[in-house]
């Protein structure tokens, strides 16, 4: 393990950062500019720029006549960042969730988990499965847009352009540079966040190496982790800006994003072969954490501390299971069936539960304001 790895670890933590932060207020400043809030912006701008290592790794491993690299990195990512990242930003700061992001935007990033999963099941995704991977993405997307546009249409007062502008020409020309100056903080952020993502994914690779871990192990965890990061940097530093609402919306725009685009032209490039391990037990752990995301999101429309630090302790014990694969150790069976038959049906009883409790407390809120408004009637 030399000085010079060690340097790059660094500035692949630094470049992370800066990127981060530069992509974060970049894609803020484009949310006021276009009149879409930052949760929109975190859907769409932010989630497919910090998909981009994601997509070049998938893309690149099908050009290199091994695509069903692009399956094992779309699903580990998904785990990591629902897990991973979203706890992690729950621990730094409780996650603030939008209604509109709980009625249907996780349900959708769950709805498109699903359909991997049942398009896999054959053990493959053709070319046919990728075109309707891209198209789905893209009907998403558009209403997502159109709904944003459409319901902050009407705007009025100080935060109107027009009102702000002192002439016509004027505002256009600031609008005009403000887009640009905007537009380039993005672009500038994903290409530090993806040049970080690389610098750091090397040099832990060759630290696992010095320590002897196995490359196998390090393609399962620290690639896997590797090419989460851009996520890991923007969520935690939009949750630290107070741009909570675009940090969740970074994850489950993310989620959606690599199933959609990153699956959808890998396997338009060459049909993508999915190994009957994954389809038994990591395509079914993606589908179980998206759903685990709704009930959370659903009660007291927040991720707490505690929630967050539930999801990292899963991680790790997901992260346990790959180590025991990449090993073949003995204890790999009991250990796959033990998470199989205890994280999906939990998943599964919590999310009764807790649908079923809050139905509960709006049911007692409905008769509540009745029996108020009851006896303020005249008799």
């Amino acid at each position: 393990m030399s000085a010079l790895t060690i340097a790059v670890l660094v500035a692949g933590f630094v470049l992370l950062i800066l990127g981060g932060e530069t992509l974060v207020r970049g894609a803020s400043s484009l949310a006021r500019i276009f009149g879409m809030s930052p949760l929109i912006v975190g859907l769409t701008v932010v989630a497919f720029a910090t998909s981009t290592p994601e997509l070049a790794v998938s893309a690149g491993a099908a050009l290199s006549g091994y695509p069903g690299i692009a399956v094992g990195n779309v699903v580990g990512s998904n785990i990591a960042n629902i897990l991973l990242i979203v706890g992690l930003t729950a621990l730094l700061a409780p996650l603030i969730v939008k209604s509109r992001i709980v009625r249907a935007d996780i349900p959708v990033m769950a709805a498109f988990s699903v359909v991997l999963l049942v398009i896999a099941l054959d053990g493959t995704v053709s070319r046919l499965d990728g075109a309707i991977l891209l198209v789905a993405l893209v009907a998403y997307l558009t209403v997502t847009v159109v709904t944003s546009r459409r319901s902050r249409a009407p705007v009025s007062g100080p935060e109107s352009p027009a009102a702000n502008a002192p002439g016509e020409s004027a505002g256009a020309t600031s609008r005009t540079r403000s887009l640009l100056v905007s537009s380039g903080l993005v672009a500038l952020g994903v290409l530090l966040l993806v040049v970080g993502a690389r610098l750091l994914v090397s040099a832990a690779s060759e630290i696992a190496s010095a320590l002897g871990v196995s490359d196998l192990i390090v393609g399962l965890t620290v690639v896997a982790i590797g090419t989460s990061l851009p996520e890991l940097a923007t969520s935690l530093i939009a949750a630290a800006r107070g741009e909570r609402d675009m940090a969740v919306g970074n994850i489950v725009g993310s989620n959606v994003f690599n199933i959609g685009a990153v699956l959808g032209v890998t396997s338009l490039i060459t049909p993508i072969e999915v190994a009957p391990s994954a389809v038994r037990f990591d395509l079914p752990i993606m589908v179980a954490v998206a759903l685990v995301l709704l009930p959370v999101a659903f009660t007291a429309m927040a991720i707490s501390r505690w929630e967050g630090a539930l999801f990292a302790g899963f991680y790790v014990a997901y992260i346990g299971y790959l180590v025991l694969q990449a090993a073949g150790h003995d204890a790999l069976e009991p250990y796959s069936a033990a998470m199989l038959w205890f994280v999906i049906p939990i998943s599964a009883l919590w999310l009764v539960l807790l649908a079923t409790y809050e139905l509960g407390v709006r049911r007692g809120r409905r008769q509540a304001f009745r029996h108020k408004h009851a006896r303020s009637r005249p008799s």
